[in-house]
């Protein structure tokens, strides 16, 4: 599980350090922070995962990215992100290259950071005895069998993360366990109910465990829930969010199917695609929710969007439950859902005085320790 989320100098994120629950729930008001902290989160995850930095250059670079306010200018620049879990911490600082990581004829500026410091230890407290890996610009050091830390042969790009390269399940174990587990974190924040969301569509009715990120395959999805998975507590749910309702599928002799949904003074089924987006909505989260194979983390931004108040109580039940199996951060500012929540989570208020976020009741120094590596 992560215990502590670290973020410096993230677009208004100057410095937060979270202190994450199995259930939290982070709330402010609009414009206070709340999609930087996903977003942080989502990058950290990004760089875990597949080493590289795209989705930071996919949102204009690190010039773009950085914290907007003022800064200490005798520093260096630098953007950094960290995690502590159970077991061990990892801590990225991020800056401006150099050089630029390539050239390409027609482009006069390549937007690839440059990776200053890596840095993974075992525990929550960064200390020398603790570090297993160190990467300070191109050379990493690894910690061999005599315990001591020692350059390795491998090489890595200034704009990848070690993790590229690095991550071996017999040379560098521990790298590579941060990186499976991080390949296990799912989040949603852009499940599809246009009129043209792929939800929508009959689609193939096949073993599917995991619904995407844009609910593209729900009809299989929601099979799996309903055939292997915790079925009755989705019907419940649905039951209990609409009155009655349920949700069913109707599938041909090709193995493709369509969502359905029927109500007791219906005398006919409802197609997926008939659907408003509130009720869709609820159907895909219900179905993320209830996945036969749990994720480590699950990640919800604003899972409220479309849905009426009066859904709120029972998505939360749907959360709560899902926190059983899984860590859960939820993102939002509906306050009904916060209340429903308030119970069963850890709840982080987000605060913007001024250009910078903070955490309400939580001074500058207070929070969680965490310490960032040197470069």
């Amino acid at each position: 599980m992560i215990r502590t989320l670290a973020i410096e100098n993230y677009r208004s994120l100057r410095e937060v350090t979270l202190d994450l629950a199995q259930l939290t729930v982070v709330t402010g008001a609009n414009g206070t922070g709340k999609s930087n902290v996903y977003r942080a989160l989502r990058l950290l995850a990004d760089v875990i995962r597949e080493g590289a930095l795209n989705s930071l250059v996919a949102e204009g670079g690190l010039r773009s990215a950085l914290y907007a306010g003022d800064r200490d200018t005798s520093k260096p620049v630098a953007l950094r992100l960290g995690i502590a879990t159970d077991d061990l911490s990892y801590a990225i600082d991020l800056g401006l290259p150099q050089l630029p990581a390539l050239s390409v004829p027609g482009v006069s500026r390549v937007l690839d950071p440059e990776v200053k410091n890596e840095t993974a230890w075992h525990g929550p407290i960064l200390r020398p005895s603790a570090i297993f890996a160190e990467r300070r610009s191109l050379a990493v050091r690894l910690r061999n069998d005599a315990g001591a830390l020692a350059v390795s042969d491998w090489r890595v790009r200034e704009s990848e993360s070690m993790l590229a390269t690095l991550a071996s399940p017999t040379e560098t174990p521990e790298l590579f366990a941060l990186r499976e587990s991080a390949r296990r974190w799912r989040f949603y924040d852009h499940l599809r109910t246009d009129p043209d969301a792929p939800a929508r569509r009959p689609g193939p009715v096949s073993f599917t465990p995991v619904l995407d990120p844009l609910g593209g395959n729900l009809p299989g999805a929601l099979a799996t829930v309903l055939g292997i998975g915790d079925g009755d507590r989705l019907q419940r749910a649905i039951s209990d969010a609409f009155d009655g309702a349920s949700v069913t599928l109707e599938g041909d002799d090709f193995g493709i199917g369509r969502v359905c949904f029927r109500q007791p003074e219906l005398k006919r089924s409802v197609s997926a695609a008939e659907l408003s987006d509130g009720t869709l909505r609820f159907i895909l989260l219900a179905t993320a929710l209830l996945t036969p194979r749990p994720p480590e983390l699950l990640v919800l931004n604003e899972p409220e969007g479309s849905l009426h108040p009066s859904l709120l109580p029972a998505l939360a039940r749907l959360i709560i439950n899902a926190a059983r199996e899984s860590q859960i951060i939820v993102v939002t500012h509906a306050e009904p859902l916060v209340r429903a929540l308030a119970d069963e989570s850890k709840q982080i208020q987000l605060l913007k005085p001024g250009g910078d976020t903070h955490i309400d009741g939580q001074l500058r120094f207070e929070g969680p320790a965490w310490h960032w590596p040197k470069r």
